[in-house]
């Protein structure tokens, strides 16, 4: 038991101790920010009491999912290019879709003044 715990413990230090450089901090950035979007639309749902996007979601996707991708690029990982790289289309889109649905509600309520 002690010789699995040493070697878990010598695998541990491989991979979060000697890999660390500037790419693995970027990328821990990055999964940190991406996984932000995840609290803060659970707490604006908390605080609705149902389910809701906000805006702020689809930032943090963008943001992370941009840092992940360079992240990705660096360590010329193709799954992880594509993943992210498609994800951005959908981030980007939807912010499209938000901004021209507050334009229109906004000429709306200027007609109505």
């Amino acid at each position: 038991m002690a010789d699995l715990l040493a070697q878990f413990a010598g695998w541990l230090h491989d991979v979060f101790v000697k890999q660390l450089d500037f790419w693995v901090i970027l990328g821990f950035v990055a999964q940190a920010m991406f996984t932000m979007r995840f609290v803060v639309q659970w707490l604006a749902s908390e605080k609705a009491k149902a389910s809701v996007i906000p805006v702020a979601f689809w930032l943090f996707s963008l943001g992370g999912g941009f840092l992940l991708l360079v992240y990705s690029i660096a360590r010329q990982d193709p799954v992880f290019i594509a993943g992210q790289g498609l994800g951005l289309l959908i981030y980007i889109r939807n912010l499209m879709l938000i901004r021209k649905s507050t334009k229109r509600t906004e000429v709306g309520e200027v007609k109505e003044s």
